[in-house]
This record gives C-alpha cells, structure tokens and sequence, in this order.
C-alpha cells in the first residue's frame, strides 16, 4: 500500500503535549496516512503566532491549537481560512461542556495545567525516587515504594517505571538473573504493588540479540538462548503465582498501556490496602 502524507500543524500556549497525544490517536486510525508534524509550543505572542502563520502558509494542511487568548485564536482562524487550512480548537468543545455544566466562565491562563503545584513536586519526587531505585538498587527501601516491578531481562522494566514515576508513582525494578537470589525484603513487602513483567521467549531473545548487535558482543551466550530464556519467563511466571503477584504480557504492549495496566491495578491495591 502507498502512504500519503499531510502536515499537521499544532499550535499551543503550553507544551504542546495535548496536541501531540490527540494527533497522534486521530491519525493512528488511517491505515497508509502519515501526518508531517509541525509542533509550536508556548505560542502565546502576536509575534510568535505571526511566524507559525507564516509556516502554516508555506506548508498548508491541517491545524490543531490549544490557545485561550480570543486575540489570538481569531487570528489564527482568519489565516487558516486564508491558507484553506482547516483549523479546530481542541479544547473548546470540552470548555463548552464544563461551562454548561458547572454554569461558570473560563479563566484564560496559558499552561494552566502545567502549575508547580503539590501535585507537580509528587511527580518530581516520585521521579527521583524511581531513578535512585532502578534496576535492583537500594533494595531495602521497598516499603517506601508504591509499585514494584519484577521481570527478566528486557521486559521493559526501567521505561514502564520512569513513566509511572511520571504519573506521581514512586517505582522500583528488580531484575530477575538466573542464579541470583531474590532481595529479602520483596517477599515481605505489605505497602506496595508487586507487578511482574513478562514476555513471549521470542520477542525477548529478539530483543536481547539487537541489544547485543549494538554493543557488539558475542550473541552465543546463554543470554539469548530460545530454551534458556523460556526457562526464566517460566520461573517468572511461578514467582508471581507463588506470591499472587499480577502478571503483565509485555509482549505487544507499548509502554504507556503497561503502565495504564498498572495503574489500574494500583488503584484496586490501594483500595484494599486502605481497608485492611
């Protein structure tokens, strides 16, 4: 199938994550489509809105924008319709909702959001935590953790924790190595989320040889074995039903559902934890 490409333009006051996120999902759904994204954060100027106008009009396509300054947002409407571009706020529609609901006005404040509120030093916070914790480090102070991440080599452990630690979650991971005993303190953890991380054999030892390829070191070790590395998924998978420890299929998850997976399953946790 040949693939057909269109620029998307997303203009933001703030960071520009919401754009990006919801462009994304949109253009997932079109099978043999490619969007040729132009990103503008923190446009909150004429003088900055005057350069993407000027980008908008050299490459013509679809425009997507968060802006709440009404100076701002008629502007960019009048050269979209200029240019023939298409343009829709993104959060309008959600902004009329609200206010029909709760019968208030909205406060224009650009990257509102973004506030260093108490919730933005938890993230901060979770986000050391988890860095200081990676990869079986600081084993004792799994208590202090909210989830715990168990897994052999390549399941995507490291990335899954910084993202959950992203998402105000203090995480650890600890490597499961054949061979090499289990931090005493993770069987007698009460506080935190246990979650172990599995994959099919194949998808690991692909994984493991690219891993190897790129740091060019003899790939005939044990390591990337079919029949070995079965064997650590399966000592993975007794683990966890020794412990009732939930299992995730990391196999063809992308990272932000594993930790979608997990955050559901932490809020069940927590739940019980509070009623026991």
């Amino acid at each position: 199938m040949s693939r057909s490409y269109f620029h998307l333009h997303l203009v933001s006051d703030s960071t520009g994550e919401t754009l990006i996120n919801v462009g994304r999902a949109a253009a997932a759904q079109y099978e043999g489509v490619s969007a040729i994204e132009h990103v503008y954060p923190l446009v909150r100027s004429r003088a900055q809105l005057e350069r993407v106008i000027s980008e908008i009009e050299a490459a013509p396509g679809l425009v997507l924008y968060t802006l709440v300054a009404h100076d701002l947002v008629d502007r960019l409407e009048a050269a979209c319709r200029e240019t023939g571009s298409p343009c829709l706020s993104v959060l309008q529609p959600v902004h009329a909702l609200l206010q029909s609901y709760l019968g208030a006005q909205t406060t224009a404040r650009p990257g509102a959001q973004h506030m260093l509120n108490a919730e933005y030093f938890k993230r901060i916070d979770a986000m050391n935590f988890t860095l200081a914790h990676d990869d079986g480090n600081l084993p004792d102070n799994l208590e202090e953790a909210d989830v715990v991440l168990i897994g052999v080599s390549r399941t995507s452990k490291t990335p899954t924790s910084i993202y959950l630690a992203n998402r105000g979650l203090k995480t650890t991971n600890i490597p499961l190595v054949p061979g090499m005993p289990l931090p005493p303190a993770l069987e007698q953890v009460k506080r935190p989320l246990v979650v172990g991380l599995i994959a099919s054999p194949e998808r690991i030892v692909q994984i493991r040889q690219n891993r190897l390829l790129s740091l060019k070191a003899d790939d005939s070790s044990l390591y990337v074995d079919r029949d070995a590395v079965a064997g650590e998924v399966a000592t993975s998978r007794r683990l966890c039903a020794k412990h009732r420890w939930p299992t995730i299929d990391v196999t063809r998850r992308s990272i932000e559902e594993t930790a979608a997976a997990i955050l559901d399953l932490y809020r069940e946790h927590r739940l019980r934890f509070i009623a026991s």
